[in-house]
């Protein structure tokens, strides 16, 4: 997207993700919305804001959640945001808290490889997992629950 495109820009996409994992909470396939806001004056706070706003909208206007800090490769800093369980925390296999989203401020070189002016212009990216946050809003507490194509659980919602 940055390669076609002149700040200042705002994008979402939707898509899959793959990767090396297979547990109660974590999938070979997922799918994410990822977002990308590029502009002057750009900052952590920003980044935040829209963080919590999209938090409280999809999800809970109540949702409890906490970022902290991680690495991601293409951002500096990195931060993971995780929203508490409100479900049986022995069923989540992972406690009170999951982690729903995975976001940071873009790192400088990355925009300069696509030719965008790092001292001019600011960002950041942030990729959603959906069935986590489908997850916590739904309180359920196995993941593979949602590739099973068992009808039942499917027709709940």
């Amino acid at each position: 997207y940055m390669l076609g495109h002149k700040p200042p820009f705002r994008m979402i996409c939707p898509g899959k993700v793959y990767r090396k994992d297979a547990d109660a909470t974590h999938s070979p396939m997922f799918h994410q919305f990822e977002g990308l806001m590029i502009g002057e004056d750009i900052s952590l706070a920003n980044m935040k804001a829209v963080m919590i706003a999209a938090i409280r909208a999809l999800i809970s206007p109540d949702a409890e959640f906490r970022f902290r800090t991680s690495f991601f490769p293409f951002v500096e800093p990195g931060l993971e945001v995780d929203m508490k369980w409100t479900g049986n925390e022995k069923e989540s296999r992972e406690g009170k808290w999951l982690e729903i989203v995975g976001c940071g401020m873009v790192h400088p070189n990355v925009l300069k490889n696509v030719g965008i002016d790092p001292r001019k212009w600011q960002g950041f990216a942030f990729g959603f997992g959906v069935e986590r946050m489908l997850m916590i809003k739904h309180q359920i507490p196995d993941l593979r629950s949602f590739y099973e194509g068992d009808l039942r659980f499917l027709r709940q919602f």
